[in-house]
């Protein structure tokens, strides 16, 4: 999976590069078809904007939220992210789960 990490209008710390990078992994993970990932962090004048972007075979989950540190909205925006992932039912199954008729 292609993963690109962006600041706009901020710099962020190598650890929150790395964090992200980790939840774009944790997210791929999840969706089996998962191609690129796309993390935009943004400093607005009401606070700090996290912004994830994956697309996995013609899909594209997009999730963003706004809180007062980089960190918290990354967390936030993952939390959206996995809900949409999880609810479209394409989700990766372990070792020898079997669709139930």
């Amino acid at each position: 999976m292609n993963a690109t990490i962006t600041a706009r209008h901020c710099e962020i710390s190598d650890e929150l590069r790395t964090r992200a990078s980790a939840v774009l992994n944790r997210l791929a993970g999840l969706e089996s078809r998962a191609t690129e990932g796309t993390v935009i962090f943004d400093q607005t004048p009401t606070g700090a904007k996290a912004e994830i972007r994956l697309t996995a075979a013609g899909e594209t989950y997009h999730a963003s939220a706004q809180e007062k540190d980089h960190r918290t909205a990354l967390d936030r925006a993952e939390d959206k992210i996995r809900r949409q992932v999880e609810k479209s039912g394409t989700t990766r199954r372990g070792r020898g789960a079997r669709d139930t008729v």
